[in-house]
């Protein structure tokens, strides 16, 4: 999208008082974990964009709340199966011979969006150390959402998304659908299905010394994630709302997720 297309989308500019203004009528309030799921292109025109949506999540929050993003780095997945696009062949093991280390501090995020992008280099913000499927966090709770972040199963009960479930959490799709929605992942490690598991491997920054972990994860899917949304919308319900010119929607995180884990149960 271009910046011509975003200020077609709007009747005026999206600032952090108008987008604070939004979010508070959605119902997201001070105090709240919240996990968020941003789309910048889908709000329209925002007023020095992705600056101005953190800023207005952290004035609606307050520092009393926890503001929660996924900030995962595919680039530190297994260039063997990339296909949007893939590699040559003979590329794959010069990939993994020479990428440097994953750097929570430093290394960016891939395929995230802006405002995950963006929120990762914020004052106060704490990464996990998960060189695939990290989180950054701000705010009270930040660092026990991040903390002791399993290189195991990195989606699962070791996991920040595992752990904003224990504060009783919310997601928010800022302009996004449920194919981005990675509390469902928390749900497929829950579920009673079959499944397969896989040893993968990533380097990582070690007493200053670039090492190869090797680490196990389950198999994941989104393939089926926006049929459960559907149902979860019509069985149990989620608050919506227009920012912008995004469709937005705000829901209970751990109702989410036990209601995934009873339809992967009945439906993979």
């Amino acid at each position: 999208m271009t910046e011509a297309d975003a200020i077609e989308q709007v009747d005026e500019p999206l600032t952090v008082s108008s987008l604070a203004s939004d979010l508070r009528d959605l119902g997201v309030g001070a105090g709240d974990t919240l996990l968020v799921h941003a789309s910048l292109s889908s709000l329209g025109w925002v007023s020095v964009g992705p600056t101005a949506v953190v800023d207005a999540l952290q004035t609606v929050l307050t520092d009393s709340g926890t503001l929660v993003m996924q900030t995962h780095t595919g680039q530190y997945s297994d260039p063997e199966v990339w296909q949007n696009p893939p590699v040559p062949d003979d590329w794959v093991q010069t990939i993994r011979d020479t990428r440097p280390p994953f750097r929570p501090e430093v290394t960016p995020t891939r395929g995230m969006g802006a405002v995950p992008e963006c929120f990762r280099n914020y004052p106060g913000v704490v990464r996990s150390g998960h060189p695939v499927y990290s989180a950054a966090a701000w705010g009270a709770d930040a660092e026990e959402i991040v903390a002791d972040h399993s290189i195991d199963h990195g989606l699962g009960e070791k996991s920040p998304i595992a752990r904003v479930y224990d504060q009783d959490g919310d997601v928010l799709h800022l302009g996004t659908g449920y194919s981005t929605n990675t509390s469902l992942h928390l749900a497929e490690y829950r579920a009673d299905f079959e499944k397969e598991y896989t040893t993968l491997s990533a380097p990582i920054l070690r007493d200053g010394e670039r090492v190869v972990i090797e680490y196990d994860d389950l198999e994941t899917s989104t393939d089926d994630f926006e049929e459960l949304g559907a149902d979860f919308e019509a069985d149990v319900g989620v608050t919506e709302g227009t920012i912008g010119a995004a469709t937005c929607k705000l829901m209970d995180q751990p109702a989410l997720v036990d209601f995934a884990v009873e339809w992967f149960e009945a439906n993979r």
